[in-house]
């Protein structure tokens, strides 16, 4: 099933164009690496893809049925407020706000809270205030958060960035959990080629002069693969 579709878009950031002429889709079940230099538009796109940017050409569309109050999302670490006065639990809750009428948690939404925390195995921490932990338990309880939010897809933004090499495997293999025995489809931005390759099932890149869209082999035999892993 096709959630998302891009069609011919263009983004500007300001008065310049970073991306044009970009198609890709997002079915069920994907996950979706999107790479590229820095500046090329991959945080432009994020924010046309959550409607906080509109396109300068072409459309991005949902599925019937499917709208952008459903995807999960998280942010980059440099904008994120870390020093949030608040527990694990509360911060993993707040997840579920896009979702909440009234100013009341309801019970099945502190238990779909409790039941993301059991998913990350951050059951432990989930009584200590959010800005006491380490960077990779941040990770894990934002990623919690973004789950409250999700119904069908997670998008993140540079999710290992700022952690040491085990504690970004980790959030890899969780990641990669939810997308192959929980069906959330993923979209994650990223510079890392091995993990893409080695998780991803499609790769989008992104060029100011020229994109990708494909299967993670599609892009690996593909020239843009070839001369952006000459390049580092």
């Amino acid at each position: 099933m096709e959630l998302i579709s891009c069609q011919n878009v263009a983004l500007k950031y300001q008065s310049y164009t970073v991306c044009d002429n970009l198609n890709f889709v997002v079915n069920d079940g994907d996950y979706l690496c999107i790479v590229g230099e820095n500046g090329s538009g991959k945080s432009t796109l994020v924010n046309a893809l959550l409607s906080l940017k509109e396109c300068s050409e072409g459309k991005i569309t949902f599925a019937d049925g499917f709208d952008v109050s459903q995807i999960g999302y998280l942010p980059q670490t440099t904008q994120i407020e870390k020093d949030f006065p608040a527990s694990v639990f509360e911060v993993v809750l707040s997840g579920c706000l896009a979702h909440t009428k009234g100013s009341f948690y309801k019970a099945e939404q502190k238990k779909q809270a409790q039941n993301a925390i059991d998913l990350l195995n951050i059951n432990d921490i989930k009584k200590k205030s959010f800005s006491s932990l380490s960077g990779g338990q941040k990770q894990r309880v934002l990623l919690a958060r973004a789950l409250c939010a999700a119904k069908k897809v997670l998008l993140l933004d540079e999710p290992i960035s700022g952690l040491d090499p085990k504690a970004s495997a980790n959030m890899y293999d969780i990641i990669n959990t939810l997308n192959r025995e929980h069906k959330m489809t993923v979209i994650v931005v990223s510079h890392d080629l091995d993990a893409a390759f080695k998780y991803a099932t499609h790769i989008l890149h992104i060029n100011h002069s020229s994109s990708f869209f494909g299967t993670t082999e599609e892009y690996k035999a593909s020239s843009i693969s070839k001369n952006y892993i000459g390049g580092h």
